[in-house]
């Protein structure tokens, strides 16, 4: 792993920044990611959909795919894991690589880990660094111990946001369906969940489960390789070492130039004595061997370095079993330190020295606040003392807590009247008089519910409800009657359900617009 061509900005974050750098790779490295994701993930649900189909348990689909959810996600891990790196793999090179790489570590993923809740950040751990079981496990425990909480945090988000991605499918399905038949859809929709659910609600359900897992497993997967690489970066200072990479590669483009300032500029300065002459052809020589090898090192190659041949890489090994093996890594030791008593003689001598004013001041101080604490705890004993005949019996249980009596809820049934009077104005006005506005609305809205029936020559069912009067009052010819009917059925859905009632010059304006328009009798 070469971190210095790492194309990401490696610093200090939060845990939360480092799971919006994941994310944010997965956002860069979309297309490849999805793509085999598509692939792969596709045929597999519909071959399982129709096993599930022929085996007569369409529930078991869904089951097995989210149970290899660690399997697929080793697809955006392989891709950003590279992509970081400035080596974007194809979908080709992705899919060719799901068949060997990181299976080892993948197994305990789909077994004993599968519930695992830091799965996405200890993953990477597994798949990108390998090595035997026991520095795994080393590994998992030196970077798992700061960010596990958060990554368990992180597996908690993403499931609930494929849950609520399932029921967001469930309500657009309803979306579609017509207000006055949603009440039946939804009991024949229960009816056939709790009894014999058709097939192929059976894989819609399943296809929503993977539409949600494939929506949302790939940034869970980022995000925990973000954990992971900061806990690496805090770790092993990472930023630090890019910094001084850096810094030697300008010093290194910038070494000959120096050698050459400094070749040119030593004639300048005379030398004091013979000796200092005889020493400059050899500083100068000395000056321009460590040119001549500067430049080499600039211009050195692994092909120059190594030849064409593979390198060995047994003393990378080596050097690798050694980190492994060294204390640090997770391991813990207790450190003594020896502290010299003093002796009897200088605490003798401590204890014989003069009062300074400083130390007598903070004496007279700390007497002072001491003083102030016992007055303030004998202050509240007394206070205790005195009020003990009202706490006491209610500490003991047997206080007596007086209530007092609530006063009865009044209710009055509204039923909208069945017969109207011939008077409907009038008898209108008598009831906001006598302090029922309530009851002078519901006869307003019977009668304009009348009005429509004649007007509009509709037949309303029993118990018709408000929307569905205004649906009807469509038919009425007259714009007029028809923005006058919906009016009145908004002022009284305010005064039925909202508890707004309109003002008594509203109320008397509505009267006399209800009286030109519909010609009831003033």
């Amino acid at each position: 792993m070469r971190i210095d061509q790492l194309n990401v900005v490696l610093r200090a974050r939060s845990q939360w920044e480092a799971m919006e750098l994941g994310t944010a790779l997965v956002r860069r490295h979309a297309g490849a990611i999805w793509k085999p994701w598509l692939l792969l993930t596709l045929p597999l649900f519909a071959l399982l959909n129709l096993a599930g189909w022929w085996l007569d348990n369409l529930w078991l689909p869904a089951l097995v795919l989210w149970w290899l959810k660690p399997a697929f996600e080793r697809i955006p891990l392989y891709v950003i894991s590279r992509g970081a790196f400035g080596a974007e793999p194809g979908t080709a090179e992705t899919l060719r690589a799901q068949w060997n790489w990181g299976w080892r570590g993948t197994l305990a993923y789909l077994s004993w880990r599968r519930l695992s809740p830091a799965r996405s950040l200890l993953m990477p751990v597994d798949l990108l660094e390998g090595g035997q079981a026991p520095q795994r496990r080393a590994r998992r425990n030196a970077l798992g111990g700061g960010s596990y909480g958060h990554a368990a945090l992180l597996t908690w988000t993403c499931c609930h946001f494929e849950t609520m991605l399932k029921l967001a499918g469930v309500a657009l399905f309803f979306m579609f369906v017509p207000v006055e038949w949603l009440s039946e859809s939804l009991r024949a929709t229960w009816e056939l969940i709790g009894n014999d659910t058709p097939p192929l609600v059976m894989v819609g359900f399943n296809l929503l489960a993977w539409t949600a897992m494939t929506l949302i497993s790939p940034f869970y997967s980022g995000a925990g390789f973000g954990l992971y690489l900061n806990r690496r970066t805090e770790l092993e200072a990472w930023d630090v070492e890019i910094a001084f990479r850096r810094l030697r590669e300008r010093l290194l483009r910038a070494a000959p130039l120096l050698v050459v300032l400094c070749v040119f500029a030593l004639p300048i300065f005379p030398a004091p004595a013979q000796q200092a002459d005889t020493a400059a052809p050899a500083q100068h020589d000395n000056h321009k061997a460590a040119a001549d090898t500067d430049t080499a090192v600039v211009a050195a190659t692994p092909e120059s370095v190594f030849g064409k041949t593979r390198a060995d890489t047994a003393g990378f090994r080596q050097a690798a079993a050694r980190v492994y093996e060294d204390p640090q890594l997770g391991a813990q030791r207790t450190v003594n330190r020896w502290v010299k008593k003093p002796s009897e003689a200088e605490r003798r001598q401590r204890d014989d020295l003069p009062d300074l004013p400083v130390n007598a001041f903070a004496k007279l101080l700390a007497l002072i606040s001491e003083s102030i604490l016992w007055i303030a705890v004998g202050a509240i004993v007394l206070a205790l003392i005195i009020t003990a005949r009202w706490w006491l019996p209610w500490l003991r249980g047997s206080g007596r807590r007086t209530r007092q009596a609530e006063s009865p809820v009044l209710q009055e049934a509204l039923q909208l009247p069945d017969v109207l009077p011939p008077d409907i104005l009038g008898t209108a006005r008598q009831l906001w008089q006598q302090g029922k506005p309530r009851h002078a609305l519901a006869l307003l809205y019977r009668a304009s519910v009348d009005v429509l029936s004649q007007r509009g020559d509709v037949m309303l069912p029993p118990g018709a409800t408000e929307a569905q009067c205004l649906r009807a009052s469509r038919r009425m010819p007259q714009e007029a009657d028809r923005l006058l009917f919906a009016r009145m059925v908004r002022t009284w859905q305010y005064a039925a359900y909202a508890g707004t009632l309109p003002r008594e010059d509203e109320f008397h304006t509505l009267l006399g617009e209800l009286h030109q328009q519909f010609g009831w009798p003033a």
